[in-house]
């Protein structure tokens, strides 16, 4: 702080100036580094907020419109410092009912004094220019150009009344803030509701506009592809539209911002009212009772208890009904992959009661991911053997296509194909390969091996992995869970590693602890093979749900890609048979058939 310490005495501001260090942006887990407030020559209350970056060098990002810097002890892809003054000033400004009332102009500026300006300059390239106009750049050598830029909105001082406004303000979103982010809704086809959707989104908004002393929680259930996310998102913005203090709870960093930049769309000046609406679900741990209106969480079996990394609370799930007067889950219960993932129905339900709030569940049935093949969702379950289905006949012909190919490389080619093609494909393995740390940011070592079929790509880019799914170089990755759960494809190819094989003994499909690399996923799991095995098929069955269109999978293991031979073989012509009384799978002629359903 000394460096603006320096920038305000030498700006010869009056001492009355209002001064704000590490201020908490109301509702997120994100500081404001510096904030100083006062009068200008017009007698108008100012304040500007300034981000502070100690960094000496960036480069422009792969990614447009962020950057790339030495950070977190590894080079990353960030937002521009004046992108992030910009968006802390847009959200301040149209959250505090005081700011905005009492029109308290706010004004931002990015200043990083360890930084000499190049020649030229990346971080000035003309990308950025829209959040420069809003929020200045100053480098190091531009002291003189900051004590200008300080004085011109506080030269009269008197600015602790402004300070005493920000901090104590009534947390309301404004008209103004309300109107940008709903009309991100208008004209989005992505967002329009079906059936059971329609029907569920009516029910949520009627309770949350209902009038209670007492808390209510909303779970609503459903599989991968039933719609969860775009109820969650229109009761979002329907809430918004109402003046709710509302806000969209995520605890995926990929499905949240791959959601945000999707949503926005490019529209100028857009994301800026959205992004810190949208927030993870570390920082309710020490939110006041009923801060909010209401708090949408979705991919709820996400949400984390004590042991998650940075995470300092005890309890996700109660932090988040102890936060708002109505909370809303959309689960599945299926979808947890860690032990440190408590998000489930009946944690919920029992955190609820323990807050004496009232419980409403709903349903979402109806599969709109896989081509409305929900047979196929059925049928996968039932191979990987999570849940007895009852499906053994498989899914119309022509709804989707899955097929199980003999090397990695047919499915790399036929994904690249369909991306040739124009449509959104990736591919997607299993945490069955290490994952290499050093000299490794930005994908450059291909940890994804097979050498039996001399075939190697790299892990998604650890440089900016939340956005590997909507990067055009993902093309060229593989995408783990973290980096796809909650996300959806045309086609997704997936690579079954040796974390994952099949017993012919038994006809068991089981997880290998020492094939599996997720260090977090299996600590404590060495001696209990059957949770790692429920979350590595989990896993799998996640990975196998992403296309929208179409599947193509290779598996390592011998043993197991015959079983999901013999099941597609059997399934495709109706000819499986099992014995639903005995918890054992019976084998039924080897096939080779790789033909798509």
């Amino acid at each position: 702080m000394r460096f603006m310490e320096s920038a305000v005495r030498r700006a010869e501001l009056p001492n009355d100036c209002g001064v704000m260090i590490e201020f908490k942006l109301p509702t997120t887990s994100r500081r404001i580094d510096f904030l100083i407030a006062g009068k200008d020559l017009e007698g108008r209350d100012n304040y500007v907020l300034v981000e502070l970056k100690q960094w000496s060098e960036a480069r422009k990002s792969t990614t447009p419109r962020l950057v790339n810097t030495f950070i977190g002890g590894a080079q990353r892809d960030v937002s521009h410092p004046s992108h992030q003054a910009m968006s802390y000033n847009t959200f301040l400004s149209e959250i505090n009912e005081e700011i905005y009332t009492r029109n308290i102009i706010g004004n931002a500026c990015a200043y990083l004094h360890n930084y000499r300006q190049k020649n030229p300059e990346p971080l000035l390239d003309e990308q950025y220019g829209d959040f420069i106009r809003e929020a200045p750049l100053f480098f190091q050598e531009d002291t003189a150009e900051l004590q200008a830029y300080l004085k011109k909105f506080l030269s009269q001082g008197n600015g602790m009344n402004i300070c005493y406004f920000i901090e104590n303000g009534r947390l309301k979103p404004s008209k103004k803030l309300i109107e940008n982010v709903t009309s991100l809704f208008n004209g989005n086809d992505a967002f329009t509701l079906i059936d059971d959707q329609a029907v569920a989104f009516e029910k949520i908004v009627h309770q949350c506009s209902l009038r209670s002393q007492q808390k209510n929680v909303i779970i609503v259930e459903g599989g991968p592809g039933t719609g969860k996310s775009v109820v969650s998102m229109n009761v979002f913005g329907k809430l918004l539209s109402q003046g709710k203090n509302v806000k969209f709870v995520a605890p995926n960093a990929a499905f949240r911002k791959v959601l945000v930049e999707k949503l926005y769309q490019d529209r100028a000046g857009k994301k800026a009212y959205l992004e810190h609406l949208v927030s993870g679900s570390l920082s309710f741990y020490d939110v006041p009772r009923d801060l909010y209106d209401v708090l949408i969480v979705d991919e709820a079996h996400r949400l984390k208890d004590r042991t998650a990394y940075m995470y300092r609370g005890e309890n996700q799930v109660e932090d988040i009904i102890n936060a708002a007067k109505v909370s809303v889950f959309f689960i599945d219960d299926g979808q947890q992959i860690r032990r440190e993932d408590l998000g489930s129905v009946s944690s919920i339900n029992d955190a609820a009661i323990r807050y004496g709030a009232h419980v409403t569940h709903m349903t979402l049935s109806a599969q709109f991911r896989c081509s409305g093949a929900e047979g196929y969702v059925n049928w996968i379950t039932d191979v990987l053997q999570l849940e007895r289905t009852g499906n053994e006949e498989g899914w119309d012909e022509g709804d989707f296509d899955f097929r199980i190919f003999d090397t990695p490389q047919q499915v790399y080619e036929i994904i690249s194909q369909h991306q040739l093609n124009g449509s959104d494909a990736r591919i997607l393995a299993g945490y069955a390969w290490p994952w290499t740390t050093q000299g490794n940011s930005d994908a450059q070592v291909r940890d994804v091996r097979i050498d039996e079929y001399d075939f190697a790509m790299p892990w998604n880019s650890r440089a900016n992995s939340s956005l590997w799914a909507i990067n055009p170089e993902g093309k060229e990755q593989i995408g783990c869970i973290h980096t796809s759960q909650g996300l959806e494809f045309d086609y997704v190819g997936v690579l079954f590693g040796n974390d994952i094989t099949f017993d012919p003994t038994t006809g068991e499909v089981k997880g290998v602890y020492e094939e599996y690399y997720d260090r977090t996923g299996k600590s404590g799991l060495r001696n209990n093979s059957e949770e790692l095995t429920l979350y590595i098929k989990s896993i799998y069955k996640i990975l196998c749900s992403r296309g929208m269109k179409g599947c193509y999978i290779f598996v390592r293991d011998k043993n197991l890609k015959q079983y999901m031979s013999q099941r597609l073989s059997a399934a495709k012509n109706r000819q499986y048979e099992i014995d639903l009384s005995q918890d054992s799978y019976l084998r039924v002629p080897e096939s080779n058939d790789n033909n798509l359903f």
